[in-house]
């Protein structure tokens, strides 16, 4: 069915461009504020009738809290959730391996802050009008002119605008129409049509309310980190963090091809509670600073434990036309969820600079708009790539080699290296350009808030990486 000039906005119109997103993930309703903020036309369509984001453990860094500073959501941000001071990391029997020795906030302007996923993401959905937003909209297919965009869903439904975001995560189905249509013209470079790698499995979940008296460190002000990292006999890595509500996040990894069960998790395609239980069950008695992880399983409400993937991918096409991936859907990095989140809201600020700066609304203006889009942030992910493998490798990998290099690396790098290299990690925060600037908080020039440089880069793998040290 082809698309008809009388259904569609004029060739070039004085107005802002409609942008129809889909996803309503983080990366989604981020971008929808902003444009909300800008007086820019949107509609969010969500694939799911109802989500339900995974009940584990987040982080955000100074990377993206001024974003949130200048949207007037950084109070609400703060108040379900706890500041990352301290950080212990351990063997399988609680010997200590090395503390996290972080950065005076005053120097970095803002804190790194720890809360669990659902409290961000009901934040974010509630800044939505709720008449746009659509659930239940599974995309099917689209097609894009000059003229226009028309996005197909399975309910025999369409929606037409002007610039279509995929905003839909890994597995997005915007990416695979596209993918599609690009390989039948020969346009589709080869890197493109791999498959995701899936090196670890992960469990999280987060504890009900619980009792103070027996978990003293609940009443913290900031947040108390545990990092387990077993032995050959136990290839595993374990976290356990506080969080607001007298809360604790749990974090189980393991590695694909170590151990029989992770085998048969990564091949089953039950994600059905049950199936997650036999994996817990098998590693109920391993040793937590709070008692056994069994004993967090079992004030934690099965329905709410996840079985994560840690893929990894980064796409060479990012646009077409007037189509555009951002998040998880243009790039999934290993291992932490933090460092997808960041980038993804990272991807929603700087798309919505590029978005504001149309005028007037055509086709050759949303395509260069969407272009250097692509162009100023495509390097600054791409570099991220080897350091999230190092992290991995450091805190979830358990073969010799890996072992080997986690005794070097938490033996020998000196700390003046890691302060140094998390202030260069930290200066990387764009903001958006059509909002007044948040207010500069840090002492060191270089990691002023307002500081965008492509050639720096950051990373919760980063940060994993560093506050692993002792």
């Amino acid at each position: 069915m082809a698309l008809k000039s009388s259904d569609l906005p004029p060739l070039v119109i004085d107005e802002p461009p409609n942008v129809l997103i889909a996803g309503a993930g983080l990366a989604g309703l981020f971008l929808g504020i902003l444009l909300e903020k800008a007086g820019i036309p949107y509609a969010i369509f969500e694939r799911s009738a109802e989500i339900r984001p995974l009940g584990a453990i987040m982080c955000l860094s100074p990377n993206i809290l001024p974003a949130f500073e200048q949207l007037g959501l950084l109070d609400e941000l703060m108040s379900f959730s706890k500041p990352s001071r301290t950080g212990i990391m351990y063997t399988e029997t609680l010997k200590e391996i090395g503390k996290l020795k972080p950065i005076s906030a005053e120097i970095l302007g803002y804190e790194r802050i720890l809360f669990a996923r659902p409290e961000l993401y009901d934040m974010l959905f509630r800044k939505i009008p709720s008449h746009k937003i659509h659930m239940s909209k599974k995309v099917l297919s689209f097609q894009q002119n000059q003229e226009g965009v028309m996005l197909r869903f399975s309910d025999n439904t369409s929606v037409h605008g002007d610039i279509l975001v995929g905003a839909d995560g890994a597995h997005s189905s915007v990416r695979q129409h596209l993918y599609k249509t690009l390989d039948k013209e020969g346009l589709l470079p080869k890197s493109d049509t791999k498959a995701m790698s899936r090196g670890y499995i992960s469990l999280v979940g987060t504890t009900e309310a619980l009792d103070p008296a027996q978990y003293p460190g609940l009443l913290q002000e900031d947040s108390e980190s545990f990092t387990f990292i077993g032995d050959k006999n136990t290839p595993y890595t374990w976290v356990t963090y506080t969080v607001p509500g007298n809360r604790i996040c749990w974090n189980v990894v393991i590695q694909v091809g170590i151990t029989e069960i992770a085998d048969e998790q990564f091949k089953s395609s039950d994600w059905v509670p049950q199936q997650n239980k036999e994996m817990m069950d098998s590693i109920r008695h391993f040793k937590t600073t709070y008692g056994t992880l069994g004993d967090l399983f079992d004030v934690t409400n099965i329905e709410r434990v996840s079985k994560v993937y840690f893929e990894d991918m980064l796409f060479e096409t990012w646009n077409h036309g007037r189509t555009v991936l951002i998040g998880d859907a243009a790039h999934k990095l290993l291992p932490s969820s933090g460092a997808g989140a960041v980038n993804a809201m990272q991807d929603a600020v700087l798309l919505a600079n590029h978005i504001y700066d149309i005028h007037p609304t055509s086709y050759e203006n949303i395509r260069t708009a969407l272009k250097e889009y692509k162009e100023g942030r495509f390097d600054a992910i791409k570099e991220q790539y080897p350091q999230s493998y190092m992290a991995a490798k450091l805190r979830y990998g358990h073969t010799l080699s890996e072992r080997i290099l986690r005794n070097i690396v938490f033996n020998w790098l000196p700390e003046s290296i890691q302060q140094r290299q998390m202030q260069k990690n930290t200066a990387y925060r764009p903001q958006a350009n059509f909002l007044p600037q948040a207010p500069k908080r840090a002492i060191l020039e270089a990691i002023e808030v307002g500081l965008v440089d492509p050639s720096v880069t950051t990373s919760e793998n980063e940060w994993d990486f560093q506050r692993s040290f002792p």
